[in-house]
């Protein structure tokens, strides 16, 4: 199925060169906790800096850490969103390294016995159009390990400052196998995985604070084989756009140099934004580089099989399933489940409507074409509803019944979004309830038939669609209080009777 796959999605790359590359991707996520991973020193972003630290932090002498569980509840949830095998028992290591940023000049990880391993993330690639779901396949990882993050840096013309607020930040490393062929793919990569996180509370993914970083691996090799080329690792990459440009200037210049004769090593370079070009830091450093051995002063952790099934009934469906789920159960299209099932409230919110109100084709089309752009304008977020389920249910009810015509209740939906209010007190304070007097409403179609000639001659010509100008005129003159649905049969009586 994989050969299939990538048969059919060759890159430029291998097209014009003859080379494929090959990228594997350590994607760094910041852990949704109160205190660090092993202080209880607390996680803060913008403060003023320095101002949260700690003698753990620091690596004062004699302050020994302690093991924050928040920190290994989210790591283990993670794993299983993303279909990990946790371990039974995970223990922790000292890598060892001399950087600024690092106030111990070493760092608590898992080298040996991370806390997950294996699994996968499903990723979509845009389908031939927008309107039908994309290829999805998944995507094999290595392991998910959880360790403590560095300080930060902030460099200047001729000296750096250092900000060790982030130091000791719960970070989980996310490390997929060498399963990524494209820009495009890690970019669907990434934008799963920050799905899953958002939606499980594990992680808020902001890239712009730095919560979630990668790294990427990229090599090239000839069409066709098997075997790896040589990698370089590009640290720190911080937007999914700076990621994807990052990949495709290392692929070609990699390319360039094996077709000039010259030889690839094994390297850390870093992205150069503003000139959109990689620049060597370092040549690689192999594990034994970073003298890994066990940390002293942390025992291992021994997970139970109960806890861990505990944890997993705890969480929130998987995007994916979601999406699949409200195609087949409520006959949504593509188009309105990318939206509604890509943001855990908006999909609970929907799910939650839908029970005050069978019409759930009617209820996503409000959220998505009408909320959505109410919440837009008037500065909230999507987690944060102005209107209540059961007052949108209410809306489309009427909406149903003939009580008030689709456009009053976007009307409605907006002021209530605006201001507040109950939706019988709105309808009525706009004016929106529907006009059900027989003998106005037969008066007012009439009237409009008598200035559509030519609409109501091609009607009588067979033209089915022609009957909706008349409509329109209708419901103008009415100034959209009148029942569409009656609209609707009282015209054609009266055209059939002509």
């Amino acid at each position: 199925m994989e050969s299939i796959y990538r048969c059919e999605n060759e890159n430029a790359v291998e097209q014009s060169t003859g080379y494929e590359m090959v990228i594997g991707v350590e994607v760094h996520v910041q852990l949704a906790t109160e205190s660090k991973a092993f202080s209880p020193s607390r996680c803060c972003y913008g403060e003023e800096p320095n101002s949260a630290t700690d003698p753990v932090v620091m690596g004062l002498p004699g302050a020994l850490p302690v093991i924050n569980y928040g920190a290994i509840r989210q790591t283990a949830r993670a794993g299983l969103m993303l279909h990990c095998k946790i371990a039974k028992a995970c223990s922790w290591d000292r890598k060892n390294y001399f950087y600024p940023d690092s106030p111990k000049n070493y760092q608590i990880t898992q080298q040996e016995q991370p806390l997950c391993v294996g699994g996968y993330v499903e990723i979509e690639l845009p389908g031939p159009s927008r309107n039908i779901m994309g290829i999805h396949r998944n995507v094999k990882l290595n392991r998910i390990h959880l360790e403590e993050d560095v300080g930060k840096l902030t460099h200047y013309s001729n000296y750096s400052l250092i900000d060790f607020n982030r130091a000791g930040t719960p970070l989980m490393e996310i490390v997929s196998e060498p399963d990524l062929y494209s820009a495009d793919e890690v970019a669907a990569f990434l934008n799963a995985i920050r799905m899953s996180m958002e939606s499980a509370g594990i992680s808020h993914c902001n890239m712009e604070k730095g919560e979630m970083r990668c790294d990427v691996n990229v090599s090239i090799r000839p069409s066709g084989s098997k075997k790896l080329g040589m990698r370089a690792e590009l640290k720190n990459l911080n937007s999914i756009s700076g990621i994807q440009e990052a990949i495709k200037y290392e692929v070609s210049r990699q390319v360039q140099i094996l077709q000039s004769g010259g030889t690839l090593y094994q390297e850390t370079r870093r992205w150069n934004a503003q000139l959109s070009i990689s620049e060597s830091m370092r040549r690689k450093e192999n594990a034994q580089d970073y003298c890994y051995f066990p940390e002293p002063d942390l025992m291992p952790v021994y997970l139970s099989k109960d806890i861990v099934d505990q944890w997993e009934k705890e969480l929130p469906e998987r995007t994916y399933d979601c999406q699949r789920r409200f195609m087949k159960q409520y006959g949504l299209p593509y188009t309105i489940t990318s939206v509604l099932c890509f943001h855990l409230p908006l999909a609970i919110f929907f799910e939650k409507a839908v029970q005050f109100c069978g019409n759930a084709r009617a209820i996503a089309n409000l959220i998505v074409n009408d909320l959505l752009r109410e919440i837009s304008q008037i500065g909230r977020s999507t987690s944060d509803f102005p209107v209540s389920a059961e007052s949108l249910a209410h809306l489309v009810r009427l909406v149903d019944d003939g009580a008030i015509s689709k456009q009053a209740s976007q009307d409605v939906l907006a002021e209530i979004c605006k201001n507040g209010g109950d939706v019988t007190e709105v309808i009525k304070r706009l004016g929106h309830g529907q006009n059900q007097n027989s003998d106005a409403l037969e008066s007012i179609c009439r009237q409009a038939i008598g200035t559509s000639e030519k609409a109501v001659a091609e009607f009588l010509s067979g033209k089915e669609n022609a009957i909706n100008a008349i409509k329109g005129k209708v419901m103008k003159i009415s100034q959209g209080k009148a029942d569409p649905k009656r609209i609707d049969c009282m015209l054609r009586s009266l055209l059939q009777q002509s």
